[in-house]
């Protein structure tokens, strides 16, 4: 009786297993994942050696918010902070009068103001939208070449009027995919570089693709004179300079240089966004380290998608560790601040003032910062 027992016992596990087994090679995923080779990480090491210049922050309470994201001096000389809730807060530059200034019900990933103060903002799922300062919202752009636009990013305004943005991915729609964090994770796991850059002209309602083929367009800033673009591609792990009268270009058919090429290089983490600084500066937030196990299976498609049938409690995720990083527009290094507890999360950027470096977050419930040296 007891062999018997054992034996069906046995059976029951052998069958679970099995099942299990089939489940992990075949069970349904919404990837289609592409094959490509990361670069070999040199992690921490030459110019960005790790170094504590980012510890010690000043915090900013954010009340029952959290995340802020983005964060822009307006034309009224405060300081306005996207936060995860969707809100966009505004406060004196010491972080005094905090008070929500619009709630746009769905967070803002990046806004830019126009000359005419009018707040540019760029929402994932609703594409580019203009706010008024009495608070009048509009659309401008939703669709390109009659498709809509999935994942609208990043947006900065040239001296002319003319608007620069980023459309992270065609595939993955924050809505159909679980919000901002899921899309962004299929997306890296997918690894198609369907993302873009796009001008719109508020002078004759027009957009155009710029450049396609992007592993996550993500931040984006102008030169100083206008006539390029630096674009951070999170899942390359680099920077990009982009001349501003490309049209159409395809990374993928590795485009003129003059048109298009990388400044910045196998950083050592996922670069975020991009934000004009003083004295020539740019700033790019680090807004994780890279992950050992997602190089690894860079080349290993099927890899990724077993990765999607497990529990996300078994996913290994990249510790947090702040770190934002100063460059020129030749691509040289000027500053490399990092805090490796990560004890502020998620540095997704930077904006400097006369006085101070505000260090944004996606999920932190302050807003750090720290004196200039």
């Amino acid at each position: 009786m007891l062999k018997k027992i054992l034996i069906r016992g046995a059976m029951i596990i052998f069958f679970l297993i099995l099942v299990l087994f089939v489940y992990l090679l075949v069970a349904p995923v919404p990837i289609q994942p592409v094959a490509w080779q990361a670069v070999p990480n040199a992690g921490y090491t030459g110019i960005h050696a790790a170094n504590h210049d980012l510890s010690g922050l000043q915090l900013i309470p954010l009340g029952k918010e959290s995340g802020p994201e983005h964060i822009l001096p307006g034309p009224d000389g405060k300081i306005y902070a996207a936060v995860a809730s969707g809100a966009i807060l505004r406060m004196e530059p010491d972080g005094t009068q905090l008070e929500t200034w619009i709630s746009m019900g769905e967070r803002v990933l990046g806004f830019a103001f126009d000359a005419q103060g009018r707040m540019i903002v760029a929402i994932p799922s609703r594409g580019l939208l203009m706010i008024t300062q009495d608070k009048k919202v509009s659309e401008l752009v939703t669709q390109v070449k009659q498709i809509p636009l999935q994942f609208v990013d990043a947006v900065v305004v040239a001296r002319n009027g003319k608007i620069y943005f980023t459309d992270a991915t065609q595939r993955f729609g924050v809505n159909t995919y679980g919000g901002v964090l899921n899309a962004s994770m299929l997306d890296f796991l997918e690894h198609s570089c369907t993302a873009r850059v796009l001008e719109y002209d508020p002078a004759t309602s027009a957009a155009r693709i710029i450049a396609d083929g992007f592993c996550f367009s993500n931040g984006i800033a102008l030169s100083h004179d206008e006539q390029h673009l630096f674009v951070s591609e999170t899942a390359g792990y680099r920077v990009w300079k982009l001349s501003i009268h490309a049209d159409q270009l395809q990374l993928k058919d590795k485009p003129d240089p003059l048109r298009a090429s990388v400044l910045l290089d196998n950083l050592p983490g996922f670069p975020d966004n991009l934000m004009r600084g003083t004295d020539g500066k740019l700033w790019v937030g680090i807004v994780k380290p890279r992950s050992v196990d997602f190089d690894k299976m860079s080349p290993k498609p099927w890899l990724r998608s077993l990765t999607l049938r497990l529990p996300r409690a078994m996913w290994k995720v990249p510790k947090d560790y702040g770190h934002v990083v100063a460059f020129d527009e030749t691509g040289k290094v000027l500053k490399d601040m990092q805090d490796p507890p990560g004890v502020y999360p998620e540095t997704s950027g930077v904006t400097e003032t006369a006085g101070r470096l505000y260090i944004q977050s996606l999920r932190a419930n302050s807003l750090a910062w720290i004196a200039k040296k």
